[in-house]
């Protein structure tokens, strides 16, 4: 039987230069990065230099020079057929990738908060959870089609003391049980100050895992990497919803 070829691909942080605590989250089945969370193969390909310096603190434009060559080579020469990345800070790098490359980039989840804006209604908030909401500037927001007529309420996870470690610490283990407090505790805070929130975006590729328990707590629909993910893998006739016709 001839193993089946992957169409999507993930832009990945270069191994070495991952948080300790993001390698224990990827760990985790939902995690973009983990290959447990698609019922169909995906192709992992690290991008040197990918960290979060380069990523988050600090977008650099080699980096994303080097972000389009990998991706026309894989498009060209590797048959795949759409690419996302692991990191949704990607997002500052969303106009440029998309009009440098032939096939379908989908860089970050943030691309959903339309979206989900149109969803809700303009008098009703989408709350976005993100790994910095300093790092997260209107420049990534805009690349992603969000506007300032939306009404998008950012939550950041940078002053949690566990999360944190990943800039301040990248070393250093979480503990798990307290970093998944951590990001709930965000979740349950934002809708608290913003009642208006009535839909929730999760930024980071390394929140789908808590996305379950978020939606139960909260009553409210939450949209991921992995609902972008699934969108897109139903587009390209790698999962489908029911049979489909041969006609």
């Amino acid at each position: 039987m001839t193993k089946e070829q992957p169409v999507i691909a993930i832009l990945r942080w270069e191994s070495g230069h991952v948080p300790q605590g993001l390698m224990q989250l990827e760990a985790m089945a939902g995690n973009s990065t983990n290959p447990r969370s698609y019922p169909f193969p995906v192709r992992m390909v690290e991008v040197p230099g990918a960290n979060t310096d380069t990523v988050i603190l600090h977008p650099s434009q080699k980096l994303l020079e080097d972000m389009i060559e990998l991706s026309r080579r894989l498009a060209d020469e590797e048959g795949i057929r759409a690419i996302t990345t692991s990191c949704g800070f990607n997002a500052i790098f969303q106009k440029a990738l998309a009009e440098a490359v032939d096939i379908p980039i989908f860089s970050s989840a943030l691309l959903q908060v339309p979206f989900v804006q149109q969803l809700v209604g303009e008098n009703r908030a989408v709350g976005v959870i993100t790994a910095n909401s300093a790092a997260l500037s209107k420049e990534h927001l805009r690349a992603c089609g969000i506007t300032d007529e939306m009404n998008v309420v950012v939550m950041g996870l940078e002053s949690a003391p566990e999360w944190s470690k990943i800039f301040d610490q990248p070393d250093m283990p979480f503990d798990m049980e307290a970093v998944s407090q951590e990001i709930l505790g965000v979740a349950r805070e934002g809708v608290r100050q913003h009642p208006q929130i009535s839909a929730i975006v999760l930024e980071c590729t390394d929140l789908p895992p808590y996305a379950a328990r978020i939606r139960r707590e909260l009553g409210l629909p939450v949209f991921d990497f992995n609902s972008m993910m699934g969108h897109v893998a139903m587009a390209l006739s790698q999962v489908s919803l029911y049979e489909p016709q041969m006609f």
